[in-house]
């Protein structure tokens, strides 16, 4: 009888214990939680940016910089993406410095190639690309 009675109670406890564990999804403060992250993805498009380049010289001594640009927020779409390229010397000495955008929509986790064409200072080992800013695409 006390066995029976013990898991009785046990029973009644373990199930009290999961019924509070399975509480219903909360879509109010899932809604939150996304706008909030929207917003900062909206405020701070140059931290979600991320640019990849590559350089050579061509037959007229242009150097060309090709690359891409991915979009790492999962709500914001991003579009005219500025960017600031630098050009570097064997000694990682800046030379100059330039700046481009692309006119392109870039959206979530999705990733767009750009190439553009300079006339580098002399002795440009390297070019660096960075995003300064894009505008939130509707």
């Amino acid at each position: 009888m006390k066995n029976t009675l013990l898991t009785a109670a046990l029973l009644l406890g373990l199930g009290a214990c999961t019924e509070r564990q399975q509480q219903k999804f909360d879509e109010k403060t899932y809604e939150v939680v996304k706008e909030t992250l929207a917003d900062k993805e909206k405020k701070n498009p140059a931290r979600f940016l991320e640019a990849k380049n590559t350089d050579r010289k061509n037959l007229i001594g242009q150097t060309v910089v090709k690359g891409t640009i991915t979009n790492h927020a999962t709500i914001a779409a991003y579009k005219d993406v500025a960017l600031k390229l630098s050009f570097y010397s064997k000694t990682a000495v800046k030379l100059d410095e330039g700046a481009e955008t692309i006119y392109e929509k870039v959206g979530p986790g999705q990733t767009i190639r750009f190439k553009t064409k300079y006339f580098a200072p002399k002795g440009t080992d390297s070019v660096a690309v960075q995003v300064v800013k894009a505008a939130v695409a509707d």
